[in-house]
């Protein structure tokens, strides 16, 4: 089987890629090759199984998604985008990544024609959803962002059942809780700070807080995260029918109640290292996000995630920290 991932460069395409590397198959099927593209250098993992190649450039450029497409992947990870607090800064940006980018590889792929149908699995967002919400989302509950980066997924993904339902592709879509926490540096996400309040206290370093504790929002972890996404490329979706597009598991929880679980997980000193600074601007955001799922069908297909924030927090101190705290 021959891959492609398209955001590749990412922290999500970074995992991914390395445990592809480490698996050397995904569900049954072989991996021959995998082609790793992102506007940056993508990072290659050492393999003797598999044969892994980069390309950078601009998926976006005239003939670049063809130019993906031309050993014909059997499967394709999209999860190119500009995040959240960009997308709100910078319209423009925001829309041709992750609109028009988006519909160029569909287009490509739809293009080659000859019976070539690979599998796409699309990383959404649940920020596809705005206000007024009920106490819980469900699996039925009505597509209606409030931010310009939910506005692109959300027709990212009408795009992905279109194409799907036309047979140019066959798509899946999974709308990926908020992943916490993130590794690295903090990024442009209005999200960020949920990775951040954990991260930095355990790198020994400050953390600010833009938001009140009583903030409730919807969680899992970069495990689960790569977690879904290979689920999804071996899933049968004829269980999916007409509806390609899910709502992944994830835990619901306050801010107040991540702080709670890094204090039970390595102490008040860390916890004390957050320091709380509101902006405005990152809480209209965030106030715009739902905070609660059921999600029957996700596991119904036996999709999982975590069931508390401490076992998050212990997640990123295992694969990131090595079990050690500063």
């Amino acid at each position: 089987m021959k891959v492609l991932i398209i955001g590749a460069a990412g922290m999500i395409g970074r995992k991914l890629t390395e445990r592809i590397a480490r698996d050397g198959c995904i569900g049954t099927m072989q991996i021959e090759s995998v082609l790793l593209h992102d506007i940056v250098t993508p990072e290659v993992p050492s393999s003797k199984a598999i044969s892994f190649q980069t390309r950078t450039s601009d998926l976006g450029a005239a003939g670049e998604a063809h130019h993906l497409l031309k050993e014909r992947p059997d499967l394709i990870f999209h999860l190119a985008a500009v995040l959240s607090g960009e997308a709100e800064s910078d319209f423009e940006k925001g829309y041709r990544v992750n609109i028009d980018n988006t519909r160029a590889l569909f287009e490509a792929i739809r293009v080659v024609g000859d019976g070539y149908q690979p599998r796409v699995v699309f990383s959404s967002t649940i920020a596809v959803f705005g206000k007024p919400f009920p106490s819980t989302i469900d699996d039925d509950f009505l597509s209606a962002p409030l931010t310009s980066y939910g506005t692109a997924k959300a027709m990212a993904e009408l795009m992905l059942s279109d194409y799907s339902r036309r047979g140019f592709l066959d798509g899946i879509g999974i709308r990926l809780p908020t992943i916490c926490v993130r590794p690295g540096k903090p990024n442009k996400a209005a999200s960020g700070f949920y990775s951040n309040i954990i991260r930095e206290p355990l790198n020994g370093e400050e953390a600010i807080l833009p938001v009140p504790e009583s903030i409730r929002h919807w969680f899992a972890s970069p495990r689960s995260a790569i977690s879904f996404l290979l689920q999804a490329a071996s899933l049968d979706t004829a269980q999916l029918g007409d509806r390609r597009n899910l709502s992944m598991p994830g835990l619901s929880c306050t801010v107040g109640e991540q702080i709670a679980a890094l204090k039970k997980v390595a102490g008040e000193s860390v916890a004390a290292r957050i320091r709380r600074e509101p902006d405005e601007a990152t809480l209209r955001i965030i106030q715009g996000w739902p905070e609660n799922f059921n999600t029957p069908r996700a596991h119904a297909l036996g999709f999982t995630a975590e069931s508390s924030f401490e076992q998050i927090v212990r997640i990123h101190i295992e694969d990131e920290l090595h079990g050690k705290i500063q």
